[in-house]
């Protein structure tokens, strides 16, 4: 569990099929510590479904839970100066 975790930290929000891949573990026993770490409450996890042209692909997506991804590079809209 710690492998995967460490591994988030590094590397941010991934799908599990990309941690798998990653570590070099299956991806069944990926899926199997994730639910754990998500007991635990270490791991945020929601179902996510993209599509790349035609191709469908499912998975989780996964990120270390208390870390919030990033703001969007740009511009923010804030209170108007007066």
């Amino acid at each position: 569990m710690e492998k995967i975790l460490q591994y988030l930290k590094l590397n941010g929000e991934q799908l599990d099929a990309d941690i798998a891949k990653a570590l070099g573990l299956p991806l069944e026993r990926v899926r199997t510590e994730l639910r754990g770490l998500s007991a635990k409450g270490d791991v945020m996890m929601c179902f996510v479904t993209r599509f790349h042209g035609q191709k469908k692909t499912e998975g989780w997506s996964c990120r270390v839970a208390g870390f919030p991804p990033p703001p969007a590079p740009g511009r923010k809209p804030g209170p108007p100066k007066t």
